[in-house]
């Protein structure tokens, strides 16, 4: 007998349907009502809080400044990802089977646990620093708090084992035979990479390439932590609208734009 498994998926992707819409019908609601102050919505709606996110200087530069953070962030992890899930994919024996298990094992460590380790390891007495003072490379420690390459290493490295475990999975699907065939042809491994691999993986890429970008465009807790208050992208400058402002209308108009620019670029 076949499985129906239409009907058995369509109670979930209904019940995530109508969370997913459910929470975004609040936030378009509130973004269209203008703050009185204390947590306070006017009644009646009003495209106010977007007239002012339009011509205030300070939303528009958090918003260029999450784009672009996160679409550094994504072409760095792209650049480290595909070729080490490349590399994992094509092992023989054990190996890699090792590999994608600790991949998978780091991915269940909260980001509150990787930033701090990270954190740990660019502090002023951590490994790095020293090993780069005992060296003669660095005068200075080196730190990432409060800098934008911090954030975007912190969104680097919340992201990157998803993207190995999203592109091995996609590689796995590439037959060996054509990379086979290629070298009795004479391809180098370059070649055979750039001209077999990359082409045949190009619409995987894409879709994973666009997935981290909208990681991190969400991302809030390595940015918080990281940025300690000075690198405020969208997800900063709304969780400050909404907790210390308790400006909630503006807060979600900010929430709104997030999303319509994500769905944009996307």
């Amino acid at each position: 007998m076949k499985a129906r498994w239409g009907l058995v998926l369509l109670p979930p992707l209904m019940i995530s349907m109508l969370l997913l819409l459910a929470s975004q019908l609040v936030f378009l609601k509130g973004s269209l009502q203008r703050d009185l102050g204390m947590g306070l919505l006017a009644p009646g709606f009003t495209l106010e809080n977007f007239r002012e996110i339009a011509t205030d200087q300070y939303f528009l530069s958090s918003l260029s400044l999450s784009v672009y953070v996160s679409t550094i962030a994504m072409a760095i992890t792209m650049l480290i990802a595909f070729p080490a899930a490349y590399a994992i994919a094509r092992m023989e024996g054990r190996l890699s089977i090792l590999l994608i298990a600790a991949v998978v094992v780091s991915s269940f460590l909260t980001i509150v646990v990787k930033v701090i380790g990270l954190l740990l390891i660019f502090s002023s007495s951590g490994p790095l620093n020293r090993s780069l003072a005992w060296l003669g490379m660095i005068a200075e420690p080196i730190t990432i708090v409060g800098t934008i390459p911090g954030v975007i290493l912190g969104l680097i490295y919340y992201t990157l084992g998803f993207a190995i475990l999203l592109f091995y999975s996609i590689i796995i699907t590439v037959p060996r035979s054509l990379e086979e065939a290629a070298e009795v042809h004479g391809a180098s491994r370059f070649g055979v990479f750039s001209q077999v691999v990359l082409p045949i993986s190009l619409p995987g890429i894409a879709a994973g390439a666009l997935m981290v970008f909208n990681v991190n465009m969400g991302g809030f807790s390595s940015t918080a932590l990281i940025g300690a208050g000075k690198v405020l992208t969208i997800p900063i400058v709304i969780q400050r609208t909404v907790i210390l402002e308790n400006n909630y209308g503006m807060g979600a108009a900010l929430a709104v734009l997030l999303l319509i620019v994500t769905l944009a670029i996307n």
